[in-house]
């Protein structure tokens, strides 16, 4: 009667066996498909993230694989493979290697190549009529020497700046073409057919980059330096009025509420464009150099004078990271004394935002920037907040009130009670100070630890307005540091030729740009620059 139960058991817990395992098969499954999929959309989500960000991406790559395709066509059809044979491979790297996103620096990749290879194989070619009227020997001993002059001369022209910044991949090309030609010519008896070919397909090659980059769709690296200048100005503007805004922000006084976090990254968003830009500068000017004059004056543009505002523009940026500091301080100005300062201080930052905007609006338009930018609002803005500031000289100044109450709090076992506003620093202290204090003996002795003491020191020897006395100073300097920005564009637009200014012409735009989003929600584009010499 037991034996029949038993084996009733197994079965059943075998059954249950083989459904969990079955059970735990099928979640494995389902748990590894959902991996896949979610693998499959971040891959299409980063790769739609890319084209929508910037629609000229695809349309580069499209032409890069136009260009390739092209460039194919010399070992598919028989015919042109005859005619070039295995040097067809130089027309693919040279697509591959020179067509790059803008026509600058298309141009510079493709005359450093074209130029470099002519050089070398011309150079290697009278190496050749000198050497083949001598002996074997000498010969060898000949084209020994020229390799090594060649390339000791080659090397160190690489380290001069001039050569370094516009004709270092050229002399590179030089210099790989020439010992390939020079030294391969030694075991052959006609190198001429060996160069010929080489240049005939870079040449190939060079012209089909060209016309991509020239016709189709071109895109110019001087309008991206251009309208990468805008943008740093947008910028600016933009991170220091939401930066002020947030400093002030006051829900029961403003009535509405504000997204700290998504006001945080359009702070740094803003002048993060600006600090990131020395090498975009440098590389944009150094390819808008090797463009053509696509305009009606065939002059030399002044793109170095861009390069100079960015640096201005970098100077003044580090301010607005000073800014953007004091709201991520440790010590910080108790909202009671913040709402003195208020009005003064956000119509400053408006005035220097506005500032900003109406210079990013001229250079954008290649318009000369208004006689009197600096507008006596700003003045004024300026004149009331040092009034105000002067109107609370108690909050700024060590007076013996303050000094009698640092004396009474450290004799009082660091029972601290200030006179104004608490800061939040000696709010910090007296919470550690009470949790302290209720033990019976940190009671009978009325000394701190050296750390709390350094902080009882700051937030009671000095002034609670002190954090808020260095972001009025940064406001300050960033209005005293406009009149370099301003001198820069109007140099940019005296050596560029932009046309004069025309009040009706700005109370035009003004009226248009009055229809569209407002500046402070905008978001701005990221810029990539790529590094086609390197």
């Amino acid at each position: 009667m037991v034996l029949p139960q038993f084996h009733l058991a197994m079965s059943l817990a075998g059954n249950l066996s083989f459904h969990e395992t079955k059970q735990s098969w099928l979640k494995r499954m389902a748990n590894f498909v959902d991996i896949i999929n979610t693998f499959f959309a971040s891959i299409w989500k980063s790769w739609y993230r890319v084209g929508r960000d910037d629609p000229r991406r695809v349309v580069h790559a499209v032409k890069v694989g136009v260009a390739l395709t092209l460039v194919s066509f010399l070992y598919i059809f028989e015919p042109l493979f005859k005619g070039v044979g295995k040097n067809a491979m130089w027309a693919v790297m040279t697509v591959v290697v020179v067509l790059e996103f803008t026509a600058g620096a298309t141009l510079c990749k493709g005359l450093n190549r074209g130029f470099g290879t002519l050089c070398a194989g011309s150079l290697a070619f009278l190496i050749e009529v000198v050497a083949e009227k001598s002996g074997k020997t000498f010969r060898a001993l000949f084209v020994g020497l020229s390799v090594f002059i060649i390339g000791f001369v080659s090397t160190y022209l690489r380290f001069f700046p001039k050569i370094k910044k516009n004709f270092d991949y050229g002399v590179l090309v030089f210099l790989l073409t020439f010992n390939l030609i020079s030294v391969s010519s030694f075991r052959e008896e006609n190198v001429v057919p060996l160069a010929r070919d080489r240049l005939f397909t870079i040449a190939i090659g060079c012209g089909i980059c060209l016309f991509m980059s020239l016709v189709i769709f071109p895109n110019w690296s001087g309008e991206d330096l251009h309208e990468y200048t805008v943008r740093k100005l947008e910028g600016l503007a933009t991170s220091i009025e939401a930066c002020v805004s947030l400093y002030f922000h006051d829900q029961e006084k403003d009535g509405s509420t504000l997204d700290v976090k998504s006001t945080k990254e359009m702070i740094s968003k803003g002048y993060r464009i600006v600090l990131d830009s020395k090498s975009s500068d440098e590389t944009l000017a150094m390819f808008a150099s090797w463009e053509p004059r696509h305009s009606r004056h065939c002059y030399k543009y002044p793109w170095q004078q861009y390069v100079k505002l960015g640096t201005v523009l970098r100077h003044f940026g580090y301010s607005a990271v000073s800014l953007h500091g004091c709201l991520e301080s440790e010590i910080q100005t108790p909202p009671s004394v913040r709402a003195l300062f208020r009005d003064p201080c956000i119509q400053v930052a408006t005035e220097i935002s506005k500032v900003l905007l109406d210079l990013a609006s001229c250079i954008r338009a290649h318009r000369r920037c208004s006689p009197d930018v600096l507008s006596d609002h700003l003045h004024q803005a300026l004149h009331d907040l040092n009034s105000a500031i002067r109107s609370q000289p108690r909050l700024f100044l060590n007076s013996k009130n303050n000094r009698s109450t640092f004396k009474h709090a450290f004799n009082s076992n660091w029972m601290v009670n200030l006179p104004s506003a608490k800061s939040d620093a000696a709010a910090l202290v007296e919470k550690r100070n009470n949790s302290n204090n209720s033990t019976e003996n940190r009671r009978d002795q009325p000394v701190l630890r050296p750390t709390l003491s350094k902080i009882a020191m700051l937030s009671l020897e000095f002034s609670e307005a002190l954090p808020f006395a260095a972001f009025a100073a940064l406001l300050v300097e960033m209005a005293a540091r406009l009149e370099l920005i301003i001198e820069e564009v109007e140099e940019l637009g005296r050596q560029a030729s932009f046309k004069e200014f025309d009040e009706e012409l700005v109370s035009i735009e003004v009226r248009r740009n009055e229809t569209k989003e407002n500046v402070k929600n905008r978001v701005l584009p990221s810029h990539e620059v790529s590094q086609a010499v390197d």
